[in-house]
């Protein structure tokens, strides 16, 4: 994966911000479960749509669909409310050589509603297994500071 591969550009801000990002999402009803606060599978949605937006803004979009999900865990510590706005932020914890680890948590307007971790692998198209991560995709992914986006 290079900057004339179709779907990869450079990231706009250099090479030297970080690979974090900040996501500002609303609670909706569907995230949430008849006991009224969030569903557990609505905090990985969002960690979810925070890499998707930390893969766009590294101009890396052409890594969907070669990053199964390997592992994930999460440490659960307060419910989250239909209607609250919670803000994820997911940063690159560990780039392995074909594997990676974002750390993430997840706040509410009670403070730290969830943390965890999530390891994907890097699969080429037609692998059988996972494949090393193109040198471009690991300058691109390396850890410095925060971008924030709200939507």
């Amino acid at each position: 994966m290079n900057a004339s591969e179709p779907g990869t550009t450079p990231h706009p801000d250099g090479p030297d911000t970080a690979a974090e990002v900040v996501l500002e999402r609303t609670v909706e009803w569907y995230d949430t479960d008849a006991s009224g606060h969030q569903h557990h599978s609505a905090v990985l949605r969002w960690v979810e749509a925070a890499e998707a937006e930390l893969l766009r803004r590294r101009g890396l979009d052409g890594l969907f669909g070669r990053t199964p999900r390997v592992r994930h865990e999460v440490d659960y510590r307060s419910r989250l409310w239909f209607g609250e706005t919670v803000r994820t932020r997911l940063r690159v914890a560990r780039i392995g050589r074909t594997s990676l680890t974002y750390a993430f948590d997840v706040h509410g307007r009670e403070g730290l509603a969830a943390r965890g971790t999530l390891t994907i692998a890097h699969a080429a198209p037609d692998s059988p297994s996972a494949t090393p991560w193109p040198r471009e995709v690991r300058e691109l992914l390396a850890p410095r500071e925060t971008a924030e986006v709200t939507g």
